[in-house]
């Protein structure tokens, strides 16, 4: 797949998302948790990572504050400094301060000692521009989340943490070409489906 054809499927996916009004976002949300739940993903003690909903993104606020009530410990991604691309995960509670990122996403304003590295996590849910029925997704096109979790290619290692890609239904498309650096995901869940994948352990 070409980086042309690439581009047009964001093009088109990110566009059926920012039509979605705030009611429907709203709705996809709500389902969105419900379908996270079945997952058994939240419990006390567990240490899972959310995201910030932007550019018409399905949103995981009320999946994260049900997570909160379980005894989760929720966390929220942290940018690196320019030129690096692993991202560090900041705990957040209803008394983190926040600031903008430099692409303008609110980041949690904490202590570099408080910020945990994905390997400390027990699941990573991370936004999709993009995916197919085989469980190949499309990101922004940064490469922050595959270098994140590239230690998930050594799997007899580290089976920590679970993928799980978060999208709308309507950014499901025939689909997309896997690329040697693309970190496969265990699941994706939109508001309307869980889809779950097995992997091979090598």
């Amino acid at each position: 797949m070409s980086r042309s054809e690439k581009a047009e499927i964001r093009r088109e996916a990110r566009a059926r998302r920012r039509a979605l009004d705030g009611a429907a976002q709203k709705r996809a949300s709500r389902s969105l948790a419900g379908r996270l739940a079945t997952l058994r993903l939240f419990a006390p003690g567990r240490r899972v990572a959310f995201y910030l909903a932007n550019d018409g993104e399905i949103d995981p606020v009320d999946a994260m504050r049900q997570a909160a009530r379980s005894g989760t410990l929720c966390l929220l991604p942290v940018i690196p400094a320019k030129g690096r691309r692993v991202l560090r995960f900041a705990p957040v509670d209803d008394a983190t301060r926040f600031r903008p990122n430099r692409f303008g996403i609110d980041e949690p304003l904490v202590s570099r000692r408080s910020l945990l590295g994905a390997h400390q996590l027990d699941a990573v849910l991370l936004p999709l521009v993009a995916f197919d029925g085989e469980g190949n997704r499309l990101g922004m096109g940064g490469g922050f989340y595959d270098a994140t979790l590239a230690l998930r290619r050594t799997r007899g290692r580290y089976r920590r943490p679970g993928v799980v890609g978060l999208a709308h239904e309507c950014q499901r498309v025939d689909r997309i070409a896997v690329e040697p650096w693309d970190i496969p995901l265990d699941a994706i869940v939109t508001d309307a489906a869980v889809y779950e994948f097995e992997r091979s352990s090598t």
